[in-house]
């Protein structure tokens, strides 16, 4: 074999080289691959209506009026069934407005599109319970005397229990003095939240930011952990605030808006 190589001209024996190579590039350029591409998604502002609904409805306890936005934010991928080729991978790498992800990590649970549907609603449900206990708690209310019912179609997952939270908080209490929450700015953030209040990451925040700007967002709310993945894109006019409790959410929310005491950044 080699001593057959060695009698061919150069240029031959490097083409005939380059075969395997070939051969393997052409596999993986139309090969699917196991990786989803994201974009920026919707926002909904949790203070107001989603498909002619509202979001939060309280009974038990005067809900007030507020003015401003609170908006989650998401991410749309590719579906799980979606055929991702080299030539989608190399276009959403160097987009700033796209995102290339395992396919893992955007769907960790089942297999087909219905058993995800399902596990994605069920963290929705989830986190809406989880996000009206830590707001409930925040505000010495009694959960059962005061009933908090969310809605918000067609978005699954844990990423809007801080957003949910503070709209409950707003809703009931606004800044504690009178004044909305808000100040009468669009807020846009992102991150779960647990029972106690701590804030938890997402995964995405580089796109969500820039649904958050899109839709009118000023200021990002956004899990400390994930700072530098925020800054990575940050549209201009963006101002991030990194949280890390919900208690702490509210705290620089307040002194955002009334101009007393320090408000984090990133």
């Amino acid at each position: 074999m080699l001593s057959r190589l060695s009698s061919l001209s150069r240029p031959v024996a490097v083409a005939i080289s380059a075969l395997p190579v070939v051969g393997l590039l052409a596999t993986v350029t139309f090969a699917p691959l196991p990786f989803s591409v994201a974009q920026p998604g919707m926002t909904a502002n949790v203070l107001g209506e989603n498909k002619g609904e509202p979001v939060i409805t309280i009974s038990g306890a005067e809900a007030r009026e507020t003015s401003g936005q609170l908006r989650m934010t998401t991410i749309e991928a590719t579906g799980p069934d979606a055929r991702i080729h080299l030539g989608d991978v190399l276009d959403g790498w160097f987009r700033t407005d796209q995102a290339v992800m395992p396919r893992e990590a955007v769907y960790p649970s089942g297999d087909t599109t219905e058993e995800i549907q399902e596990h994605n609603a069920a963290e929705m449900k989830q986190s809406q319970d989880t996000a009206t206990e830590a707001a409930l708690a925040y505000l010495g209310e009694d959960s059962g005397d005061v009933e908090v019912t969310l809605r918000l179609a067609d978005v699954g997952g844990p990423s809007a229990g801080l957003l949910f939270s503070l709209g409950i908080i707003d809703k009931l209490d606004g800044d504690g003095s009178g004044g909305d929450l808000t100040g009468g700015r669009v807020i846009a953030g992102t991150g779960t939240i647990d029972t106690s209040g701590k804030v938890g990451a997402v995964g995405g925040v580089a796109l969500k930011t820039q649904a958050a700007r899109r839709d009118g967002a000023t200021v990002f709310l956004v899990p400390k952990a994930e700072c530098s993945d925020a800054k990575a894109e940050l549209p201009k006019g963006l101002r991030l605030i990194p949280v890390t409790t919900l208690k702490g959410a509210v705290g620089s929310l307040v002194a955002l808006e009334t101009g007393k005491g320090s408000v984090p950044s990133c």
